[in-house]
This record gives structure tokens, C-alpha cells and sequence, in this order.
């Protein structure tokens, strides 16, 4: 009792009994151990000295755990006590009434000795006596755990109001049914006032609040009262020492209540979020300032990603979208297919192509395509976007679509004018000598086997232009254009390569069926004379016929050939059809 009174060390104090012990039964050797609840850990807390070689040749046998069974124990130490010639006179198990095993008392002797054992009472008044050593050990073993937790505990607290006092931001506790707020001396300070310039009146703390966000406070506390809400939180304006307002985000919760579920107090935190409300503000008019400007340019602004995997979305896209697809922005949000049932099914293979190309190659996007739109009905878009990798392996785009329906139509008009004759609305000399080459190609490939070549011209064509004027000429030569594109198949060609002199290619055609065709073109022109300014104009043509072969080294071989049968048709009295010779 000295030694617990003194807090002697549990080793001192336990070499002390055993000694005493050994000194009143000489043939008695003792084994004290304890368990993790007073140690940390198994151990062997003390013993008699001629026990050590025993111990050492025994320490793969559990001692006690917070489960310990003491006949168990015993039982594993039987067998190593014997190979020394010792047995186990004891086993005591040490703990006080009503509380967990601490560890156990073993007394050991040789086993036939003769000496007195300590007596029942005795065993047990021992076995007190060290229950209390452990008990004592385990006591000052709590406190200084208990000590350390308070210290880290204290620790953290400050670490903690270090850390509040330095974040702008203010403590605050609400007492909710004495209409009371106490606030921390940083919180006052958010506000410009001093410890002791502001009251904890309930009443003084909603006046400071702006007008126009009272009920938007009000009605979030009520929410949170009634346990609607799991916390309290509020962005808003709260007036300052200086008659100004800061932007204040209040987060709080109610931390105890009343039987009834009524809320008796409140804690929460506030920050000063000024600063961020104005950034956040410039940023929007920033973004207001772009959408209006995307919105406002004709086209369409737009982001699309397309994920490793495939998936494809727009994260943005401005009002644009309406002209250029007839979509709404909402529409495409979740579903790029809408946009891509829009584009022209012969086009949309090469559009698709060319995104996965910008795509895998990180190369500029350039694309013109056509739409079908509900409204407008086919128009043409123009795209042009630029990727770029991201982190995840997706590729980004920032593009522009805009409508070039109205440059491919000058495109075209301008790619007619090219190649149409003006006057009579047929190809021109130019663009009909590309194609008499293309079919001599298609001939000695031997995808056709052979094509006729006419030329045609309008007899005394000179004399209606002197006697009628360039008018009536230029109508005669229409009237003929027109006449020639009626006989025509679709897979004939003729033009204009001369001032009255047109040019025809009947692919796959004969030297009989070409001489039908001649025939009927005459008949047709003999038929329908020109009808102008009263007076009726009979008008006539002379054709020469040629074959083109696929041993013609170019198109001028046929041409030339039937321009020469034509001058013999013109030598023969005109309105004659003359067919080369071989």
C-alpha cells in the first residue's frame, strides 16, 4: 500500500513481494503477468531468478491476453515446468471484483517438496495485494492517456482559432429562446466594429441585414428550425460600421433542442466573401459580354469534346445553333445525334471522317457540308475548329459554323459562267472540249466501245444577222441550242464552239443512229421556224459526221474529221447531212 501511495515503479514494487515470499518459502518460485489492458502489450512482469532458464525455453507460450484463461495457461506451462522438474502448485488469477482480468499469479515448486505452502488465505490476500499494483498501474496508465488526449485536444483548439482568426472569418452562437447571438471578436471585426461596439440583441443583427435579403434570410433560418435542412447557409449583404455593405456567406447549424424538437442553440461561422462576390461579378459580365457577342454574330460559336471512349457532347453552343441546324441550345445538351441527323446523309460520311482525322490528328477542322433543316430545306455550313488534347485523352474543339449557301451559289453561277455559253445556255467551246476528251478516254479504256462527233452549223446564218440584225440572230442561235438539248440522251454532250457553229458527241452511238439523230434535229428546226417581229424565219443546218476511235491520239481527230465533213456538206448545197470517210 506504501508503494501504491508512494507510486513506486510496479517492477520495484513486485520484486519486493516476491523476494519477501522466497524469503518465508525457500523452495517457492513465482511468475507475475499481465495483460495488454495494463502493459500495451503480453508481458512477463516479474519472477523468481531461477526461473530464467525455464522462461527462456518457454516464451512461445502465451502469457495472458484480455481473454486469458487461467487453467489454460496453466496447462500450455505443465509440460516445460516438468522438463526442468517443477510443477505448478497455483495459478491465481488477479483482478477485483466486478472488473476485467489484469494478469495472473503462478507458484512453482519442485515436486516432491516438502516445504509448508503459503495458505489459502494467504494466496488470496496476495492475490489482492497485486491486483491493486495492477489495478494502481492501470489507473496512471488512463490518466496519462487521458492527460495526452486533453493536450492534443487543447492543441487542436488552438490550431484551430489560429486558423479562423487568419480566414477572415467570424464564430458566432445563438441562443434561440433568449432572442440572444454572441459574436467572436473576428466576426465584429468583418464589420468594422470594435469588441464592445456591437449588442448580441437578436433584433440589432437582422436590422444590419440589407432590405432586399431579409425574408431570403429569414425564411432559410425558419427552413433550418424546422428541420428541413440539415444546415444553415446564406449568402448575403450585411451593413458595416461605415454605413457600407459587405457580402457575407453565414454557415450554422442547430446543435441542441428542446424535447418538443424546438431549437435552444445555434452555432455557425461567417466570411467575408466581398471580394469574391465582385470577381465573381466582373467574371460574369465577362462571360454576359462573350455570349452576347457569339449570340450576335451570325454563325454558330460552339465547344465539343469527344471522350477516349467515343462519347461526344457540346459544352457550348451559342444562340447560332437556331439558324444553323434549327435546334434550340437545350436540345443538343444532351445528345450530339440531333445535330448529326441534320447534315445531308451524302455528306455526312466525309464530315465524320474529317472529325476523326482533326481528331486523331490534332489538325485544323475545315469543312464544307450541306444541312437538310426542317424550315430552310438544303443549305450549306462551312466548320472550321482547331483541337486540342486533354489530360484524360479527350480531344476539345472551339469552332465556328457559319451559312456559305449563298457563296457556293455564286460558286456555281460563277463555275457556269466558266463553262456555259451566255447566249444559248449550252457548254461552251471550253468546257465541250473537256468532255469529247474525257469520252475518248472512256473509249480507250474500254469502258465504251465508240461515240459519234457532229458539227453542226446554221446555214446562211451571216445573211438573217444582215437582214434581221443580231437580235433575231442571237435568237435564232437559242432556237437551236434549245432544239439540240431536247434530242439530246443523258448521256450525250453538245456545245457552242463557234459563232453559229455547235459540236455533239452521241456516246455509244453508230454512224447510223448519229445520221438518225442528224435527221431529226433538221426535221425539228424545218418544223419550227423562227417567229420574230411578225416576220417567219425558216432556218436550216448543215452536219458533218465523224467516228471517234480509241486509236485517235486526241479528240481533235474526230472533231477535225466531221468539221471537214461538214464544209462538204456546205459544198453540197447546205440542210445536208455528210458522214466522213474511214
Amino acid at each position: 500500500m506504501s508503494a501504491i501511495a508512494d507510486n513506486t515503479a510496479l517492477e520495484i514494487s513486485l520484486r519486493q513481494i516476491i523476494n519477501s515470499l522466497e524469503t518465508h518459502y525457500p523452495h517457492l518460485q513465482v511468475v507475475v503477468v499481465a495483460n495488454s489492458l495494463v502493459t500495451g502489450a503480453d508481458s512477463l512482469l516479474s519472477a523468481s531468478d531461477l526461473l530464467t532458464p525455464v522462461l527462456e525455453n518457454t516464451l512461445h507460450i502465451p502469457l495472458v491476453a484480455e481473454d486469458f484463461q487461467v487453467p489454460e495457461a496453466e496447462a500450455a506451462w505443465q509440460d516445460a515446468l516438468q522438463n526442468h522438474g517443477l510443477s505448478m502448485m497455483a495459478s491465481i488469477p488477479l483482478c477485483n471484483a466486478g472488473q476485467p482480468l489484469l494478469g495472473a499469479l503462478f507458484l512453482i515448486t519442485p515436486p516432491e517438496s516438502s516445504s509448508t505452502p503459503p495458505s489459502e488465505q494467504m494466496r488470496q490476500e496476495l492475490a489482492s495485494l497485486l491486483a491493486d499494483l495492477l489495478q494502481h498501474t492501470l489507473h496512471q496508465q488512463q490518466n496519462r492517456q487521458a492527460q495526452a488526449l486533453a493536450e492534443q485536444s487543447q492543441a487542436s483548439m488552438l490550431r484551430m482559432a489560429l486558423a479562423i482568426e487568419g480566414s477572415a472569418t467570424g464564430i458566432w452562437d445563438r441562443d434561440i429562446p433568449a432572442g440572444r447571438i454572441h459574436y467572436s471578436p473576428g466576426w465584429k471585426a468583418i464589420l468594422g466594429y470594435a469588441d464592445s461596439e456591437i449588442t448580441g440583441r437578436i433584433e440589432d443583427s437582422y436590422a444590419r441585414l440589407h432590405p432586399d435579403d431579409l425574408p431570403y434570410v429569414q425564411a432559410t433560418i425558419k427552413a433550418h428550425f424546422e428541420g428541413q435542412t440539415e444546415q444553415y447557409v446564406v449568402e448575403h449583404r450585411v451593413r458595416c460600421k461605415d454605413g457600407s455593405y459587405k457580402w457575407i456567406s453565414s454557415r450554422g447549424k442547430v446543435v441542441s433542442r428542446a424535447e418538443d424538437g424546438s431549437p435552444l442553440r445555434m452555432i455557425g461561422t461567417t466570411t467575408d466573401i466581398t471580394a469574391m462576390r465582385a470577381l465573381s461579378q466582373r467574371l460574369q459580365e465577362s462571360a454576359d459580354l462573350v455570349t452576347c457577342l457569339t449570340n450576335e454574330v451570325p454563325g454558330l460559336a460552339y465547344q465539343y469534346c469527344m471522350q477516349a471512349n467515343g462519347d461526344e457532347s457540346f459544352g457550348y453552343v451559342s444562340e447560332g445553333i437556331r439558324d444553323i441546324y434549327e435546334l434550340s441550345p437545350s436540345q443538343i445538351h444532351d445528345s450530339v445525334a440531333l445535330v448529326h441527323a441534320r447534315i445531308h446523309p451524302d455528306d455526312f460520311p466525309a464530315y465524320r471522317n474529317a472529325v476523326l482525322k482533326s481528331a486523331s490528328r490534332l489538325e485544323h477542322l475545315h469543312l464544307e457540308y450541306r444541312v437538310n433543316l426542317p424550315q430552310q430545306g438544303i443549305r450549306w455550313r462551312q466548320m472550321d475548329a482547331r483541337p486540342r488534347r486533354l489530360p484524360d485523352g479527350a480531344t476539345l474543339w472551339h469552332g465556328f459554323i457559319t451559312d456559305v449557301t449563298e457563296h457556293k451559289r455564286i460558286e456555281q453561277e460563277l463555275q457556269e459562267l466558266a463553262t456555259i455559253d451566255f447566249l444559248t445556255q449550252i457548254p461552251n467551246r471550253r468546257s465541250f472540249m473537256g468532255r469529247i476528251e474525257e469520252e475518248l478516254a472512256r473509249i480507250q479504256r474500254g469502258a465504251s466501245k465508240t461515240a459519234a462527233v457532229l458539227m453542226c452549223d446554221l446555214d446562211n446564218f451571216k445573211l438573217i444577222n444582215d437582214t434581221y440584225g443580231h437580235a433575231v440572230g442571237d435568237l435564232v442561235l437559242r432556237h437551236f441550242a434549245h432544239i439540240l438539248h431536247d434530242e439530246l440522251r443523258k448521256s450525250d454532250y453538245a456545245g457552242r464552239v463557234g459563232g453559229e457553229e455547235f459540236a455533239v458527241v452521241l456516246a455509244g452511238t453508230s454512224i447510223t443512229d448519229a445520221t438518225v439523230f442528224a435527221q431529226r434535229v433538221q426535221k425539228q428546226l424545218l418544223d419550227t421556224p423562227v417567229n420574230a417581229h411578225t416576220h417567219i424565219i425558216p432556218v436550216t443546218v448543215s452536219i458533218g459526221i465523224a467516228m471517234m476511235q480509241a486509236s485517235d491520239l486526241d479528240a481533235d481527230v474526230s472533231l477535225s474529221s466531221s468539221d471537214m465533213a461538214l464544209y462538204r456538206a456546205k459544198e453540197s448545197g447546205r440542210n445536208c447531212i455528210v458522214v466522213a470517210a474511214d
